[in-house]
């Protein structure tokens, strides 16, 4: 009789435990997007170029940097977001010769970031609000984090075939 009472004991004590147990996980918030992370101002830090005819030959040198070259110390380029952060204009700044339309308007070419390691997401510019002039394409190498540095790679080809790329390594002004 004892046994029977100790084990209705532990059933009660069991519901009782998980009854008590009220987790809160808080209200839903929108995931972070990319959006989020690449709005602001970025400061450039490198500016490599790479002849990528070079490259794929194996003929050295196939990289410069063009860091202190053609003022480009002085680039910087700030990504727009409205209160929804969605994209909205970009400009460049700083006495620079222009790698690709220095204002415009952009978005991503996905809002996250793509679990396939292979597949970079992009950022697409335009000349016009509505986003149907397309002028370049940016490839996001590398997302920002709690680091705060992005990089970007513009590459220009003729006929389908890369032949020259330039690689921003970006850091976030405050």
């Amino acid at each position: 009789m004892r046994c029977k009472s100790i084990y209705w004991l532990a059933v009660m004590m069991c519901f009782f435990a998980i009854g008590c147990d009220n987790t809160d996980d808080g209200s839903y918030v929108d995931p972070i997007t990319i959006y989020e992370k690449v709005n602001g101002n970025w400061g450039l830090t490198n500016l490599k170029m790479i002849d990528e005819s070079a490259k794929a030959n194996k003929i050295e040198p196939s990289e410069e940097n063009l860091s202190t070259y053609f003022n480009y110390e002085d680039f910087k380029i700030k990504f727009n977001v409205d209160e929804k952060n969605s994209p909205t204009s970009y400009e460049v700044s700083g006495n620079v010769p222009p790698l690709f339309a220095p204002k415009g308007y952009w978005k991503l070419s996905s809002d996250f970031q793509p679990v396939n390691p292979t597949g970079a997401t992009k950022i697409y510019l335009y000349s016009d609000a509505q986003k149907t002039q397309k002028t370049d394409e940016l490839l996001i190498t590398s997302i920002p984090g709690k680091n705060g540095e992005m990089e970007l790679k513009l590459v220009h080809a003729s006929g389908g075939v890369p032949f020259v790329s330039y690689v921003f390594k970006l850091t976030t002004i405050n």
